[in-house]
């Protein structure tokens, strides 16, 4: 999805967190390429936000890359000033930072860890930053845009233990989110992205068979993209979505509608 007006967010700031990689990668820079200066947080790698940072700059745009662990209530309290400090402003904050328990270490971790983390990173990392960017958003002078990023499954569910631990974790983002919505209008918006399969880390590890099976359950064929998410966090942090609030937009393909 991309936006037929190149510079829609042009004059904006926003700060985008796990933007080193993937799905946060692409938000970042779509929002460049639709004008913003970006902040990218991260918080084990620094080469790769270092290279955003410069892709960044490389459209004209302000950039600053930001360490944060979103599980550290003080790091995430200091890390909006610091993005509006370098940047002049801050307009939009995407809260994209998530736990890793399908690829990696991680995915050796028992069930009760990989909730542990999950709840301290998604949901309640989510919940503290979404906190702290309302605060401070409200505080500037047309006020500002929060991006909550969910699941798509949420609404139907899914089959196995992850798929329980993530549906219950981003459930509560959604919920969540759509209560902050109602408390911080009509000065700040605040929107949930619920993508669904995603060529990611994880899908790209999957067999042949099992990509093909995603596909062919998909209304429209194929697996979604990191920009398909990416252009969605545009419209909804541009003036085109000036008065839409609380909205949770599925990025699935019609997996679930």
């Amino acid at each position: 999805m991309t936006d037929s007006s190149p510079n829609i967010l042009a004059g904006r700031a926003a700060l985008v967190t796990g933007a080193s990689s993937g799905i946060g990668r692409a938000i970042a820079l779509a929002l460049a390429r639709a004008g913003a200066d970006v902040a990218v947080t991260y918080r084990g790698n620094e080469p790769g936000a270092r290279l955003v940072e410069g892709e960044i700059r490389q459209l004209g745009r302000l950039a600053a890359v930001l360490p944060l662990d979103v599980r550290d209530a003080a790091a995430v309290a200091a890390v909006g000033p610091a993005a509006r400090a370098a940047l002049g402003r801050l307009d939009i904050w995407v809260n994209n930072a998530g736990a890793d328990i399908l690829t990696g270490d991680t995915a050796a971790a028992s069930t009760e860890e990989k909730l542990d983390l999950l709840m301290a990173v998604d949901l309640r990392g989510t919940m503290i930053a979404s906190w702290r960017a309302a605060e401070l958003l409200a505080a500037e002078p047309d006020g500002g845009v929060v991006i909550n990023l969910s699941w798509d499954h949420v609404l139907t569910g899914m089959r196995g233990t992850n798929p329980q631990l993530f549906a219950a974790v981003k459930g509560g983002v959604m919920a969540f989110s759509k209560s902050l919505a109602r408390s911080v209008a009509p000065r700040v918006r605040v929107h949930i992205i619920a993508p669904g399969w995603i060529e990611t880390a994880f899908g790209e590890q999957l067999d042949p068979a099992t990509r093909r099976a995603v596909a062919d359950l998909t209304p429209l064929g194929r697996w979604g993209t990191p920009d398909d998410v990416a252009g969605v966090a545009v419209f909804l942090a541009s003036p085109a979505a000036a008065f839409l609030t609380g909205q949770t937009i599925l990025v699935g393909g019609g997996v679930v509608m």
